[in-house]
């Protein structure tokens, strides 16, 4: 069963609310705190950015051809290689199957956004976790969502002890974590050892 990249959700319950403004619980001193809701905009690597007009775009040609960010690759534009994988409020999704305009109001992080010093850009560098490249800002992007939901304790289907305080990302781990990310090269085993040095345990 592969593991990767998946559909974007819908935005979870934002709670009680009173007009646009958004009531957060009460904190333990009692006080509540209040935060504007979410514009109608994208905020794409922390500009905002009108979603298009036209509500079929999907979220990777926005990127690529509304906003000229073309480090976002198209693959197969049917979710099954995770070349187009970025990050949504942190999570990884493969955008060709995510709207645009599902996106409003949300973080999206393309590989652009991490700065070109990233460690496991890095990473990949010196363990040329790549050749051709094509593959390499989904994988990239993959990693940094596929590390936080092992930081979250989000099971993978080898996940050996469901009761752990912690998952162990293990090469059988990372692997079956990354698999929904295609390599046409075959660099994986420079992909995963960059993996494996940033975010790995000691037997990766």
């Amino acid at each position: 069963m592969a593991t990767g990249p998946g559909r974007i959700g819908p935005r979870p319950d934002p709670g009680p609310s009173v007009g646009r403004v958004k009531v957060e619980p009460a904190s333990p001193a009692g006080h509540r705190s209040c935060t504007g809701t979410s514009g109608p905009d994208l905020v794409v690597n922390g500009v905002p950015a009108p979603p298009p007009a036209d509500p079929r775009v999907s979220l990777l040609d926005f990127l690529r051809e509304h906003l000229g960010l073309h480090g976002t690759k198209k693959g197969c534009d049917q979710g099954a290689c995770g070349a187009c994988t970025v990050l949504v409020d942190g999570e990884r999704i493969v955008s060709c199957l995510a709207l645009a305009v599902q996106c409003a109001g949300r973080e999206v992080t393309t590989v652009e956004g991490l700065g070109g010093r990233h460690p496991l850009q890095e990473a990949f560098v010196r363990h040329d976790g790549l050749q051709c490249g094509y593959c390499t800002p989904g994988q990239i992007c993959s990693a940094i969502g596929m590390a936080e939901e092992v930081a979250r304790g989000v099971p993978s289907h080898v996940t050996a002890d469901l009761t752990a305080d912690g998952i162990a990302l293990t090469p059988a781990e990372l692997r079956e974590r990354m698999s929904g990310n295609l390599c046409r090269c075959g660099a994986h085993n420079g992909i995963v050892a960059a993996i494996a040095e940033v975010h790995g345990s000691a037997d990766a």
